[in-house]
């Protein structure tokens, strides 16, 4: 039988799994521009990240319309790639605490072993309080604008051990970046930190001093910070931690308060990622932000959410193309996205993989260069979460049970993120038939790597073409997967 990431009995009975089970394949070796490796997760089959095969590349020449085919050019290279990864929030932290330790290293090895998990190399974390937080809280206990109160006690309970233990599961460094969901209350004209409310005028620079007091607390913990984003969903009041800024009232905090502040304190290679919100209006305020060469200055990029669904259309990928296009130096990277409304009957829901497949295949394509997904880990409720917004994740923890629970998404993420390393250059790839959603990228070692996806009820034969030479490749009906050559 083909080595599979879980095994078809426990897939069967509900897709728990404990550790000794974990057998997911190493990374290959392939001969030299001459073979392809295959590994496949695929519907209603016992296939989790499985390797299915090493193919033979042979000469090849025109393809015929009525055979499907994948295109893969290697001279062709787009924008650079940093890493894919999940948010480690204080509810990830919490539920992570009460697992034993076996099941605490088995999820690290799934996440963060790049040989026997899926490697993850990003870590996203929240700025105090979040909707997935047992409660609301800050660093600050009185309302001083010199904040010397400041210190981050809250998080060395939970959150601070589980991203220390997953940077070490992932060799010891990654990248970790924070995003605040609002500034503490009485900064607020709402004077509350729930229900959107602005940040007051009298508070910007002390607000701006906060994240650079929250960087250095955290590089003293030795956990470096990559970067930060402005604030987490910027044009949603939500009935959790929320503060709402425009366009032009992010462009000016950031460029008179936010930017100065951070080169001020030597933070000028922190990297600040604006919006940090849903495809949607992201158009609107990459042209505001971006065409201020004094705000531009300041912004590595823009981080956006997959949520703009919610009014009822289809993901706006277009958009994120358009502000590639249109701020070619500006980097993209998925800040957030999460399968909502939590319902442990669908655990197993193949629908909820496929989501995110869909997603990276086409945020890749049009010029993102790295993805998080939002928790890492979450319990058998979809939480904790102290407003009631439930969710899914990757992979959640029974608590009551003991039990360990990988839902699709989890292999769907990890045929990109265990494959495609960071440093890698995406490169030109496209596909014959709408049914088939691909991407390619050329590793650092000289690997290239195609992720192919089957949305369709079909079983699919077609050909890998990279220049004049060509695999010929079967993949099932609702199925990923990934080829190393």
């Amino acid at each position: 039988m083909k080595k599979t990431f879980l095994m078809a009995a426990a897939f069967l009975a509900g897709l728990t799994v404990k550790a000794q089970q974990l057998n997911i394949p190493p990374l290959p070796t392939p001969t030299e521009g001459k073979t392809a490796s295959v590994y496949t997760t695929a519907e209603n089959t016992d296939l989790r990240l499985s390797s299915t095969g090493t193919l033979e590349f042979k000469p090849a020449g025109q393809p015929l319309e009525s055979e499907i085919s994948i295109f893969v050019n290697p001279e062709i290279h787009f924008q650079s790639f940093i890493g894919i990864g999940g948010a480690i929030t204080d509810a990830s932290a919490e539920t992570f605490a009460k697992l034993t330790k076996e099941q605490q290293t088995e999820i690290l090895k799934a996440y963060y072993d790049k040989q026997s998990g899926i490697g993850y190399t990003i870590i996203r974390t929240n700025i105090h309080s979040c909707d997935f937080s047992s409660g609301s809280y800050t660093y600050v206990s009185d309302e001083s604008k010199d904040l010397k109160s400041f210190n981050i006690d809250h998080d060395r309970k939970f959150r601070i051990p589980m991203i220390k233990q997953a940077t070490q599961a992932a060799g010891g460094s990654i990248l970790l970046y924070a995003s605040p969901w609002s500034p503490p209350p009485f900064m607020k004209d709402n004077k509350h930190m729930l229900k959107g409310g602005k940040l007051l005028p009298a508070y910007y620079d002390a607000w701006a001093n906060y994240y650079v007091k929250f960087i250095k607390a955290y590089e003293a913990e030795g956990m470096p910070i990559w970067g930060i984003t402005i604030q987490n969903e910027p044009m949603a009041t939500q009935r959790w931690e929320s503060c709402i800024y425009t366009a032009e009232e992010e462009r000016d905090f950031l460029k008179n308060h936010l930017g100065p502040v951070m080169h001020k304190n030597g933070f000028a290679d922190k990297k600040i990622v604006v919006w940090d919100h849903n495809r949607d209006l992201m158009t609107y305020r990459a042209n505001v932000i971006f065409s201020d060469p004094e705000a531009a200055k300041y912004a590595w990029g823009m981080g956006f959410h997959w949520y703009e669904t919610w009014a009822g259309g289809q993901p706006m990928f277009e958009n994120v193309g358009n502000v590639k296009q249109s701020f070619p130096t500006k980097n993209l990277l998925f800040t957030e996205g999460c399968v909502e409304r939590f319902d442990p009957a669908k655990y197993q829901l193949w629908a909820n993989g496929e989501r995110y497949g869909r997603s990276m295949i086409n945020d890749f394509n049009n010029g993102t260069t790295g993805w998080t997904d939002w928790n890492v880990l979450l319990d058998q409720t979809g939480g904790p979460n102290h407003v009631g917004n439930f969710c899914f994740a990757p992979i959640h923890a029974d608590t009551k049970e003991g039990k360990v629970i990988y839902t699709p998404s989890f292999y769907y993420i990890g045929h990109f993120s265990k494959f495609i390393r960071p440093n890698a250059k995406r490169i030109s790839s496209t596909s014959s038939r709408s049914p088939l959603l691909t991407t390619s990228f050329v590793n650092e070692d000289g690997k290239f790597v195609t992720v192919v996806m089957n949305q369709s009820d079909d079983k699919v034969t077609y050909n890998l073409y990279k220049a004049n030479e060509k695999v010929v490749v079967t993949i099932q009906p609702h199925a990923i997967q990934t080829l190393v050559y």
